[in-house]
């Protein structure tokens, strides 16, 4: 009887020892939660948030002082951030949205192993950076300077310690770094090239007179 009961609660633990396992298989986010993966989104989305509502008065205001303050940048750039009025930047902001989504979603999707989620984090906590060296470098407020180190730079570093925690996270090299900040450039190119060509007028037909 004695052995009867032994081999019963073995049995029970084994079996609650795989249903525990099931569970961290089936739930995708894992022993991080969902505010280490979906959380990146909304990180995201309140930091651009401040981005769209001061990139159009900040270009109009500061730009022809720090052309006249920097005058070795190329005029190109001085003329590109001129152009960035309301609707273009938040076009570009909405394309930006999809791929951080994206992003998001695929480290939700696998536990925070994602390649493509890690990247974006690291590519967002390295765009918090960028931003306050920009800030330090125009010595003033620049947009996106608020949210990164109230935000960006400390969800970044939060988000990385759970992974690692877990388990999961990825060493972070100094190529890393450098594909991460490539990556970023790369993204924000590919958001305002598409909402260039969105909002870029289409000519009609020209009709024919009969």
């Amino acid at each position: 009887m004695h052995t009867g009961m032994h081999t019963n609660v073995h049995t029970e633990r084994t079996n609650a020892a795989r249903a525990a396992a099931a569970a961290r298989d089936t739930d995708p986010a894992g022993p991080i939660g969902v505010g280490v993966t979906l959380g990146l989104f909304a990180a995201w989305a309140l930091h651009d948030a401040e981005e769209v509502a001061m990139v159009p008065r900040w270009t109009r205001t500061r730009v022809p002082e720090l052309r006249e303050r920097i005058p070795g940048v190329p005029e190109a750039v001085w003329e590109r951030l001129e152009s960035l009025d309301g609707r273009r930047f938040a076009t570009a902001v909405g394309v930006m949205a999809v791929i951080v989504a994206a992003a998001a979603a695929d480290g939700h999707r696998t536990g925070g192993r994602s390649g493509f989620y890690q990247g974006a984090l690291t590519g967002f906590g390295l765009h918090g950076l960028v931003h306050l060296a920009q800030a330090a470098a125009f010595r003033g407020y620049t947009p996106g300077s608020v949210t990164s180190p109230l935000l960006v730079v400390p969800f970044t570093v939060w988000a990385r310690r759970r992974l690692r925690d877990a388990g999961v996270l990825r060493p972070a090299t100094s190529r890393d770094i450098a594909v991460g900040l490539a990556t970023a450039a790369a993204a924000t190119a590919l958001s305002h090239g598409a909402a260039d060509r969105l909002l870029r007028p289409r000519r009609g037909r020209r009709g024919q007179r009969a």
